[in-house]
């Protein structure tokens, strides 16, 4: 009998909870780290889970498997790693299955495209809208100047909070 292993896939972009849901339906074992994450509406703050990996998530198949895998609605594809299907070690999903478990507001956070010198824009909060530059990275908090009404001001800023300004 074949050997199972866990595999990541790439699905369409917000369509991992409906990939996850439609994989196990057809008795594959998958896997979609969530995370617990408020959003404020007018009326009402709900805790949401969204995912971990925007567009990922990991299948314990084997190579039968990987065929119901790729017919999949949602899929994309298997994530390569040197021309073959990434492989992950068992003790990988059991560390972020861990880590969500402690920490269910973990969150994964993108550095590419945000440089010292990139000029950004504050997504949410009381600067909202503001533009600046960034000054310095500092882990996932970032230091960047504003400049408005002839004066500088400096401020830090989650990374998460941040969109590049074209």
């Amino acid at each position: 009998m074949p050997q199972r292993k866990w595999l990541v896939i790439y699905t369409r972009p917000r369509w991992e909870k409906k990939v996850d849901q439609t994989l196990k339906m057809q008795g594959i074992i998958s896997y979609c780290p969530l995370r617990k994450e408020k959003h404020q509406w007018a009326d009402r703050v709900k805790e949401i889970e969204t995912p971990l990996f925007n567009s990922y998530i990991f299948v314990y198949v084997d190579p039968w498997e990987e065929l119901k895998v790729r017919m999949t609605n949602g899929f994309i594809n298997f994530v390569y790693y040197m021309g073959k299907p990434a492989i992950i070690r068992e003790s990988v999903i059991e560390n972020i299955k861990n880590i969500i478990l402690v920490f269910p507001q973990a969150e994964i956070l993108n550095m590419r495209g945000i440089a010292v010198g990139d000029l950004v824009r504050i997504k949410d909060g009381l600067m909202r809208e503001k533009e600046g530059q960034v000054v310095k990275i500092q882990g996932k908090n970032v230091l960047m100047l504003i400049e408005s009404l002839n004066c500088m001001m400096i401020t830090t800023v989650a990374v998460g909070n941040l969109v590049p300004v074209n």
